[in-house]
């Protein structure tokens, strides 16, 4: 019995441990890159973020409207009704009562020759705005791969750790029946058969709560990635994506990291709103041009038509000090901008800090895993054939085998630990990305809409047809 008892338990460390680093299930299993890829295409965060970039590139069309003419056209049609009183000598009189329809049809037109500059820095701040949405749709990239790479590798650890608690239910009920056995031949007493089953108890008990674990953990799986797990293969560090030293990984992480560049570019969009803002200061220049035709319009002028073409010029002399209280609301805002730039960088250097750490932590406690899963395996063979000549009891032999059951699940985890820590750190310095992991599909570009819309005078219809 100590035999096959023995083999169940190195084969529940066998599971444990290929679960996570060897090959589970047929080649056609899904792969961590597959579902980052398939995450990257569906995830309706993502996509949600695209839109809003995409929302961003109108600011420029909006913005460099304020360089294009202005038309407008104008119609009036309607009936008139004059009565006059002439006088044609002393104390004569002649009056008249007639009807007429005035119609007329206009075009003016307006463009601007000088607004402060405003025009051409609202064209700045709208592509700075761009940038930063396409910076924080990196944001949202990385965290989606990262929650995309979490829910992997967690469905990866709580099955092997299903093996493990399964193989342990198998060893703990082997166990029970031998001490059964023992127990009628009068070689064991009642309380070492009612400690076998409370373990087996126990072990059931564990075996229903990893169960409900994974029931979790695929939950989650199919909300970031979008399908239902199905056999999958272990996950790979990335360490070789990653700065080889911290100095190198904290220099990226403050330069490199997508939310500390977004932060430089809301500074730069408060900058030029604060040029925006003093731009109300400035005169405005502008070409006016108007074209007019009417008819009928009294009863002796049945045509008339006119055009005319002007420059004017509108100087602010005083507009009761809003300008003056928006160029200093506009300079705190830069302030505070400035401000929001440096906490980002240091959040992002303690993040790099971090997780460079937890990753030099799990290398370590993978290593230390293995080496107790070797001992407690070597020790719980030595406990169960002291126990069959009497000198250890089944309590012994129990917890020798909760020791290798902790042993197993801890070195499953550190495994678990070590793919997150990597892809965690690819994240922490800005390059967990579908092109820097080399994901097999298609790339978002958004300049590609970008460049559709930005000089576009006219058109209601999306790009994609909406």
């Amino acid at each position: 019995m100590a035999g096959r008892q023995g083999s169940l338990a190195i084969h529940a460390v066998t599971i444990a441990t290929t679960a996570i680093m060897g090959t589970v299930g047929p080649a056609a299993a899904e792969t961590l890159l597959g579902a980052l890829a398939q995450a990257y295409q569906v995830n309706p965060q993502l996509n949600s973020q695209r839109a809003i970039v995409r929302q961003s590139d109108e600011g420029v069309p909006q913005a460099l409207s304020g360089y294009r003419p202005h038309i407008r056209a104008t119609a009036e049609v309607g009936n008139q009704l004059t009565s006059e009183e002439t006088l044609v000598g002393p104390g004569l009189a002649s009056k008249s009562r007639y009807s007429t329809s005035p119609r007329s049809i206009g075009v003016t037109a307006q463009q601007t020759l000088f607004d402060g500059l405003r025009t051409a820095n609202r064209t700045r701040a709208a592509e700075s705005n761009v940038f930063a949405a396409r910076e924080t749709l990196r944001v949202v990239e990385q965290t989606v791969l990262l929650d995309a790479t979490t829910g992997y590798m967690d469905v990866v650890r709580e099955v092997a750790i299903l093996e493990v608690e399964r193989s342990n239910v198998r060893v703990l009920g082997e166990t029970l029946r031998q001490t059964r056995g023992r127990f009628k031949l009068g070689e064991v007493t009642r309380t070492d058969v009612a400690q076998a089953e409370a373990q087996l108890a126990a072990g059931e008990s564990q075996l229903l709560v990893a169960e409900s674990t994974l029931t979790a953990s695929k939950a989650r799986y199919r909300r970031v990635i979008g399908s239902e797990p199905d056999r999958l293969k272990p996950g790979l560090p990335v360490d070789h994506l990653s700065p080889r030293t911290l100095a190198a990984a904290i220099d990226a992480g403050i330069t490199a990291n997508p939310s500390v560049t977004a932060a430089m570019y809301g500074v730069d969009m408060a900058q030029l709103q604060v040029k925006i803002s003093e731009s109300a200061l400035y005169p405005t220049v502008a070409l006016l041009a108007n074209v007019q035709r009417a008819h009928d319009v009294t009863g002796l002028t049945p045509e008339q038509s006119s055009a005319s073409v002007r420059i004017g010029v509108t100087i602010p002399l005083y507009q009761g000090g809003a300008e003056y209280s928006t160029i200093r609301q506009s300079k705190e805002t830069l302030g505070q901008r400035r401000l929001d730039l440096a906490i980002t960088r240091d959040q992002a250097r303690a993040a790099v800090v971090q997780v460079w750490g937890q990753l030099q932590a799990t290398k370590a406690r993978i290593q230390a895993a293995q080496q107790q899963v070797k001992a407690s395996e070597v020790a719980l063979k030595g406990v169960r054939m002291e126990a069959l000549v009497g000198l250890r009891t089944t309590f012994d032999v129990l917890a020798a085998q909760q020791v290798l059951v902790n042993a197993q699940v801890n070195l499953v985890t550190a495994q678990h630990d070590r793919v997150v820590a990597s892809y965690d750190l690819l994240s922490a310095v800005g390059r967990l990305s579908p092109q820097t992991l080399g994901l097999p599909t298609s790339i978002y570009d958004p300049m590609v809409h970008y460049q559709q819309v930005r000089d576009a005078w006219i058109g209601v219809r999306t790009p994609d047809g909406q």
